[in-house]
C-alpha cells in the first residue's frame, strides 16, 4: 500500500500567494504589490517567473515580497513577522481537501507525512507547529531543521524513511515544479498542485493512493 507525503505551504496549507491577495483586498496601500502574486495575480509577476525558472529560490521570492509590503505600509519587519501577518488573517490555514485526503488515507491504514522546506524558517519554533493537522501526521520532515532542501534527492529519501516506506511507494504532493521533478527522480509518484485549482491535485492523489 502506498503512503502519502505532502508539502505544506501552498499544498496542505493555503499558499502565500492566496494570502497576499487577501491582504491586498483588506489594505488599500498594498493593492499594487498584492496584484503581483504569482499565477493568482491581476498583474504580471516577473519575480515569480524568475523563481519558476529557478533563477531565484522560494525564500528569496518571499524576502522581496516581504520588503515590498513593508515599504508600502511603512514597516521594517522580518520574513517571519511578514509570514505571521499573512497566515494569521485566516482562522484555518489548512486546505479542507488536504484534511479530507489525510483522513481518508489514515482510515485506510496508510502512512501519512509532510515534507517541507520552510516550516521553521518561515514560522519559527512554535508558529504553525502546534496545528492539530500536523499533530495527526505520522511524521513531519522540515528541511529548515535537517538542512536538506527539496529538490535534493536526499530530502525525499528522508521523507520516505520517516514513514518507513520505499520512495517508490510514496504519493507526493507539492506546488512547485522543481520539487515534483525531484520527487519523480527519487522514484515517487508526484502530483503537482495548480494554485488556481488546488482541489484537482488532491483528487488525483486520492486516485493514485487507490482511495
Amino acid at each position: 500500500m502506498k503512503a502519502l507525503l505532502l508539502d505544506l505551504g501552498g499544498t496542505a496549507f493555503v499558499s502565500g500567494n492566496e494570502l497576499l491577495r487577501l491582504l491586498g483586498e483588506r489594505e488599500p496601500r498594498l493593492r499594487a504589490v498584492a496584484a503581483r502574486c504569482g499565477p493568482l495575480g491581476m498583474s504580471p509577476d516577473p519575480l515569480w517567473d524568475r523563481m519558476i525558472a529557478t533563477e531565484i529560490g522560494e525564500r528569496e521570492y518571499w524576502r522581496v515580497r516581504c520588503a515590498e509590503v513593508g515599504t508600502a505600509i511603512g514597516r521594517d519587519w522580518s520574513l517571519r513577522e511578514f509570514m505571521d501577518a499573512l497566515y494569521t488573517q485566516v482562522d484555518d490555514v489548512v486546505r479542507p481537501e488536504a484534511v479530507a485526503l489525510v483522513a481518508a488515507a489514515r482510515a485506510a491504514g496508510r502512512p501519512v507525512g509532510a515534507l517541507t522546506n520552510d516550516l521553521r524558517a518561515f514560522h519559527g519554533e512554535a508558529g504553525l507547529a502546534d496545528l492539530p493537522f500536523l499533530a495527526g501526521l505520522d511524521a513531519v520532515v522540515d528541511a529548515s531543521v535537517t538542512g536538506v532542501l527539496k529538490p535534493d534527492p536526499r530530502a525525499f529519501e528522508l521523507g520516505a524513511k520517516a514513514l518507513d516506506v520505499d520512495p517508490a511507494d510514496v504519493v507526493f504532493v507539492d506546488d512547485m515544479p522543481w520539487n515534483i521533478a525531484g520527487a519523480e527522480r527519487a522514484g515517487m509518484i508526484a502530483v503537482e498542485v495548480d494554485l488556481r485549482e488546488p482541489a484537482a491535485a488532491f483528487r488525483r492523489a486520492a486516485r493514485e493512493l487507490g482511495l
